[in-house]
């Protein structure tokens, strides 16, 4: 690979002329700027980027870490912090942790290592208190997505998820719909449990029980939904399921299709997060959500704004979401809404 060096020794020039040209540090004539850029031009000449960062005392680059890059949610945050950082100068270096709370720490020291301007984190939300011990040790900027760590101070945005939880549950209770089961995520994850409590709020602002045995625990992928949705269509099926994502929701949906159980003319379902996929699933998924587009650029205009002003206060951000309505949810069969 060609050097600086080279490169000067090709253009007949100092080396110090060729850095001047090549970080435009100081005017250089016209005729030894042309000289210059045929030489690299010549030997394929590509600047050091550790040497110029070290120079700058910049890098440009920001590190993300998301849980499971295989979750649409986190594919599509990952889109909207990209872009938004592409358009002022920045690239991003994406760490996918695989649910995995050691190899998330692990990343995070890498990126450190590779001395980023700033730093975007979605937890795994299981183990988070080694993260967090380790996160509270970084002075590197620092922006928090989806999941709040305890201790760490810093900006963050998150979608209001009891919030969205209790709407969709209580969108499936103006339709008239009492028998309403829920298969969450893990219960160690914060997103789970605050969207389990939504459900649950919902249900006792109307007044209506139902049995803890309506309740299942799943990860939040198709596959749990599915399962989980099989153990709750075998007998007795609910007349509605609210799914902890949209993931799960296309697993319930695929475990009704296998019954011959019509969505949503005998079971209504609606997911959350309004990922991409939920409006080209049949029948397209009712979900709650904000555009997680969005969620990823404004995380990366609070990192970006947090670099270059480290003193100003914490901003912490919580979008409060809203009924995406599609197909999956109807009136239950023969009863018109009368919960408001």
């Amino acid at each position: 690979m060609a050097t600086i060096k080279d490169v000067a020794a090709l253009a007949g020039i100092s080396y110090t002329t060729v850095s001047h040209v090549v970080n435009k540090t100081r005017p250089v004539s016209e005729p030894v700027r042309i000289k210059v850029e045929a030489a690299i031009k010549q030997l394929d000449y590509v600047p050091s980027a550790v040497a110029r960062s070290l120079k700058a005392k910049t890098t440009a680059t920001i590190g993300l870490l998301v849980p499971n890059s295989l979750n649409p949610y986190f594919a599509e945050l990952a889109r909207g912090i990209e872009d938004y950082c592409e358009r002022n100068g920045y690239c991003v270096i994406l760490c996918n942790s695989d649910d995995n709370a050691e190899k998330q720490r692990n990343y995070l020291r890498v990126l450190l290592e590779k001395r980023i301007d700033g730093l975007i984190v979605t937890s795994v939300g299981g183990d988070d208190s080694g993260l967090a011990t380790g996160l509270k040790a970084v002075r590197t900027p620092m922006v928090i997505v989806d999941r709040a760590l305890d201790g760490i101070d810093v900006d963050l945005v998150r979608i209001d998820h009891e919030h969205g939880a209790y709407l969709a549950t209580r969108h499936l209770l103006e339709l008239g719909h009492r028998d309403i089961a829920c298969i969450g995520g893990p219960s160690h994850t914060r997103v789970a449990q605050m969207r389990l409590a939504g459900y649950r709020r919902a249900l006792n602002e109307a007044k209506v029980q139902v049995p803890a045995s309506r309740t299942l625990e799943s990860d939040f992928t198709s596959t749990g939904g599915y399962t989980a949705a099989a153990q709750l269509l075998a007998g007795n099926p609910p007349s509605a399921i609210f799914a902890g994502n949209d993931m799960i929701g296309f697993g319930v949906l695929r475990a009704a299709a296998e019954r011959n159980i019509r969505v949503p003319g005998e079971l209504s379902v609606i997911g959350f997060d309004d990922i991409q996929m939920s409006r080209y699933v049949y029948p397209a998924l009712t979900t709650v959500g904000q555009s997680i587009l969005q969620l990823g650029e404004m995380a990366a205009e609070l990192l970006l704004r947090r670099i270059a002003t480290p003193q100003l206060p914490i901003d912490q951000r919580i979008v409060t979401p809203s009924i995406v309505l599609r197909e999956s949810t109807a009136p239950l069969a023969g009863v018109f809404a009368q919960y408001r």
